[in-house]
């Protein structure tokens, strides 16, 4: 699960909230922006295409779901240690109904 902020200043990892990985969007939570930018970002941070990223539950909330779709477990980035310290949570790791290939829910 993902908690996010809109409207900030710039994309990036803003560390936990309420056992949430937090991120922090520049697009604004109108007309379905903010989904869109958070889709690519992720995408983008993964190291994935946009189509291996989709927004799974949570399209008018702050608190999302997301799907990863890839061949192997991306390398997921560290959240910098002055904001909460650690690596974004990595439970839930199943291995998808798409063929072989493993899917996370964040």
């Amino acid at each position: 699960m993902v908690w996010v902020q809109p409207g900030a200043k710039r994309n990036e990892l803003a560390g936990l909230h309420d056992d949430c990985l937090k991120i922090r969007l520049s697009a604004p939570a109108v007309d379905n922006k903010a989904n869109t930018a958070l889709v690519e970002y992720v995408a983008a941070l993964l190291g994935l295409k946009r189509n291996q990223v989709s927004l799974e539950s949570g399209h008018m909330s702050r608190r999302k779901t997301l799907r990863v779709l890839a061949q192997k477990e991306p390398i997921w980035p560290r959240v910098p240690a002055d904001q909460a310290g650690g690596q974004p949570p990595t439970e839930g790791a199943t291995h998808g109904s798409i063929g072989s290939r493993p899917h996370r829910k964040v």
